[in-house]
């Protein structure tokens, strides 16, 4: 496959869930589009933070072609499974659910040593300072420092130091597609929901409606959507894939997965 500046319209906008990816791609230049020709593509991929979204008639795709794709998570229909399963040492089904906003976040004072802000982009080295724990989650601006100055984060800072973070995973048109965490040590005192709160009105005061994505067996995260204000909207499988299959074809494998 090719990488194209733009291929607009070939997933749904306005909605929640996974496919604000293609909008956040379009709206912050994070990301990478593909296709399998320039001119009036067949088949196209848009990828960021690990994800993908990938769409058209399979038959165009060349499986050796996906490798820069390998070891993240492919949101496709399943006619493109024999080519996942072809391109990659293993395809692996994950059943996800997507969450929307229908009531405020309870407001919870956080403790009196915990300052809950927006990120500027003079936090960029405390979000750095979180350490690997917080990498996946500013992988979607582009690092550290893209997440800080995105007006898209808030943060819990205790004593100076970054130890919860809630931010717009994926700018979407409508929806805006969130993500949580909070470092070992310092969970269970409410500096999610307290970030959740300060982020959702942002969400909220730019006519966008706050949504939420998790893994069905991710009991801690589907319990925090609830507390937060979320009710289910629906559910979706995407594939976790592995290393590209290269020379060990005819394909990967195809199984089942546990909770994460």
């Amino acid at each position: 496959m090719i990488e194209v500046p733009s291929l607009d319209g070939w997933f749904p906008s306005g909605v929640p869930g996974p496919v604000a990816l293609a909008e956040h791609v379009r709206a912050t230049g994070n990301g990478r589009w593909w296709a399998d020709r320039a001119a009036a593509p067949r088949a196209v991929a848009v990828a960021c933070a690990d994800h993908v979204l990938l769409e058209g008639d399979p038959r165009y795709v060349d499986p050796d072609a996906l490798a820069p794709l390998a070891n993240g998570y492919v949101l496709a229909r399943t006619r493109f499974l024999p080519v996942l399963g072809a391109a990659f040492e293993h395809v692996v089904p994950w059943e996800r659910m997507i969450w929307v906003q229908s009531r405020p976040v309870p407001r919870r004072r956080p403790p009196r040593d915990v300052v809950v802000r927006r990120l500027a982009p003079r936090d960029g080295p405390a979000v750095a300072a979180a350490g690997d724990d917080v990498r996946w989650i500013t992988r979607s601006w582009g690092g550290t420092q893209g997440l800080a100055a995105s007006g898209h984060a808030w943060g819990a800072f205790r004593s100076g130091r970054l130890v919860s973070l809630a931010c717009t995973y994926f700018l979407g048109d409508r929806y805006d597609d969130l993500a949580v965490l909070t470092l070992r040590g310092h969970r269970r005192e409410g500096l999610a929901l307290a970030c959740l709160s300060g982020l959702c009105g942002d969400v909220a005061a730019r006519g966008r409606t706050p949504g939420w994505t998790c893994s069905r067996g991710n009991r801690p995260s589907r319990r925090l959507a609830w507390t937060a204000g979320f009710r289910l909207f629906g559910e979706y499988v995407h594939y976790a894939v592995g290393r590209p299959a290269g020379a060990g074809r005819p394909g990967g494998t195809t199984r089942a997965l546990g909770a994460r």
